[in-house]
């Protein structure tokens, strides 16, 4: 993630709990009023000791002291219970609003980033933001009221102890104020070592078998491992200060006692206070110790969770393709968690094909130094198929991302029906068209899941027949055991890379597009399927403007029109038999083809 100026992390997690601020008072209070009742266990304790060294009955005292703890379990399991619920909801909001960002980021930001990395944001760190908010937050907030609330008490029964506590516990306290700051930088390190390790394992399992292919499964290991090793290190790292910072404040209380038991003991022999008293403020003390491990654990926690909402507002800091007409800037982390999907429009009849123009369109990817389009001028009428062909890298698929607005042109404009992309609002724009990529994903899920992807509304039984009768898919579900419910596997593993082809076109043609992209869509299709695909294709381009990339020139034959191009610049226009006869680049493509007739 590029740095960027950003408020102080602890700022940053005050926006990410201020909408349950109410329900944090609560909980808060609840904990606050547990610890309360806790204070005035040693005092209820002192009275029980009174009675009996004085022959008092014993009963009541020892009544009130069993309410008070009992009063003091429950407030606590009050407050903690609420703690826990807040933590889940922060947790639950940011992971949504997180999930949505990164859905809807714009694809040159995506493809800059990692995926792996962009995954451990929305699970692991968010996992040490809830720790933060529950454990941390509020609970060292209650600890460090109540040691506060202890000092108060120790103060009234005996001053001079109590200033020897004190004095005792800020040296122990400014000794450990500097190790914080280490275990928050060293569990940042962690978890961004974490999130290479992410990135590593997406990328590996999304080309599994191309590693077991390949026999990389060693080398990925180490570079696995090495990942591991790192995050390990940092990990210790932090480990190792909070233990310190651990036993200087055990350290802390250990020393006090002694101090006050020396003490106090001597001030119990002069008469200047009493046994009971010397009792009480060694119960106080004794209460100190795990409120101090408490305070001191807690702020170790709070640094990994102000490490981990960092990185997550490094993620909220992206841009994002608005939903809507007015472009939408980067929310702060107290936006509402974005909607991870338009509503659906509603479904309605054929729309007629769209009419494209391309305008002195130049185009360069951010990170080349080169144009992959050159000042390229195109008028395509509405209806009709149309071809685009030439060598690898004329710049034939960043067409198609320009059309899809993943780009947008260097220079010159591009437009729909006379109106450029950039004026059109994204979820219409991209509603008017059907894309079918050259890899053809596939998602998890039933066939009938994959087929109605993003279709307007729900698909008639009568037209999903349709649609799968003109891709040739309704062999494939006669065989299936569950019919168009069969679960297709992770990535559609369970179809051919013909029928996931297949699936990709009739997915789009159930979108009803005014504009169909067609991507290379005969590539792993067998001879006989091809040809169907061909009719099908010149079928949709009688109500649609068919746009297709065709590598294979018996895909273009029967285009109306076939565009050449080479290094980002059109070379010629025109039908199969014009350009075999004018065009000596199409014309070599067609030799090689053995399409020269």
């Amino acid at each position: 993630m590029p740095p960027a100026a950003t408020p102080p992390a602890w700022r940053l997690l005050a926006r990410q709990l201020r909408p349950q601020r109410g329900r944090l008072a609560v909980a808060g209070t609840l904990s606050l009023l547990g610890g309360l009742v806790g204070l005035v266990q040693p005092a209820a304790a002192r009275g029980v000791l009174d009675s009996l060294t004085t022959h008092r009955p014993t009963a009541a005292p020892a009544l009130l002291l069993a309410g008070i703890m009992l009063a003091g379990v429950a407030l606590n399991a009050l407050g903690s219970y609420q703690l826990q619920l807040i933590a889940e909801t922060v947790v639950r909001r940011s992971r949504g609003t997180l999930a949505a960002r990164l859905l809807r980021l714009p694809v040159p930001e995506f493809d800059r980033l990692r995926p792996g990395d962009l995954i451990s944001r929305v699970t692991s760190d968010t996992t040490l933001l809830r720790a933060a908010t529950a454990q941390a937050l509020v609970g060292s907030a209650t600890s460090l009221l109540l040691t506060l609330g202890a000092l108060v008490a120790m103060l009234l029964l005996d001053p001079v102890l109590c200033g020897v506590t004190v004095a005792v516990l800020l040296l122990v306290t400014v000794l450990s104020g500097g190790l914080f700051p280490r275990v928050m930088r060293a569990a940042k390190q962690a978890q961004t070592v974490l999130g290479e390790l992410g990135a590593l394992l997406d990328r590996s399992l999304g080309a599994f078998r191309t590693v077991k292919a390949n026999g990389l499964e060693p080398q990925l290991t180490a570079e696995a491992a090495g990942a591991a090793e790192r995050a390990w290190a940092s990990g210790s790292r932090a480990a190792a200060w909070e233990t310190v910072a651990e036993a200087l404040s055990a350290l802390a209380v250990q020393l006090a006692f002694l101090a006050v038991l020396g003490l106090g003991a001597a001030r119990v022999a002069d008469g200047r206070l009493g046994v009971t008293s010397l009792i009480s403020f060694l119960l106080y003390l004794v209460y100190l110790g795990p409120l101090l491990s408490q305070l001191v654990a807690g702020t170790g926690l709070l640094q990994r969770g102000l490490a981990a909402v960092e990185r997550i507002a490094e993620v909220e800091r992206l841009p994002v393709e608005p939903l809507t007409p007015t472009p939408l800037a980067p929310e702060p982390l107290t936006s509402e968690p974005l909607s991870t999907a338009a509503p659906r429009p509603p479904r309605t009849p054929p729309r007629t094909p769209a009419r494209l123009a391309f305008q002195d369109v130049t185009f360069r990817y951010p990170d080349r130094d080169h144009p992959v389009l050159r000042d390229l001028t195109l008028d395509l009428p509405a209806g009709g198929l149309t071809a685009l062909v030439g060598p690898s890298g004329a710049g034939k698929s960043t067409l198609f991302a320009l059309l899809e607005r993943f780009y947008e042109p260097t220079s010159g404009a591009v437009t729909l029906d006379g109106r450029e992309l950039r004026d059109w609002p994204l979820t219409e724009l991209r509603a008017a068209i059907g894309y079918v990529e050259q890899d053809t994903p596939v998602l998890a899920g039933t066939l009938r899941e994959n087929l109605c992807l993003g279709a307007p509304g729900d698909v008639p039984e009568a037209e999903l027949r349709r649609v799968l009768t003109l891709t040739r898919l309704d062999g494939l579900t006669a065989t299936l055991p569950a019919g168009l419910d069969t679960p297709l596997g992770e990535r559609g593993r369970a179809l051919s890379g013909g029928q996931r082809q297949r699936v990709a076109i009739a997915r789009a043609l159930l979108r009803r597009p005014r504009l169909l992209l067609l991507d290379e869509p005969s590539s792993q299709l067998d001879a006989a399927n091809e040809q169907a695909l061909r009719e099908a294709v010149a079928q949709v381009a009688r109500s649609t403007t068919v746009l297709v990339i065709a590598h294979r020139l018996a895909t273009a034959a029967d285009a109306e029109r076939i565009v050449v191009l080479d290094a980002g610049r059109i070379r010629a226009v025109g039908t199969h038999t014009e350009l075999l006869a004018r065009d000596d680049l199409y014309a070599a493509l067609a030799r090689t083809q053995l399409l020269a007739v």
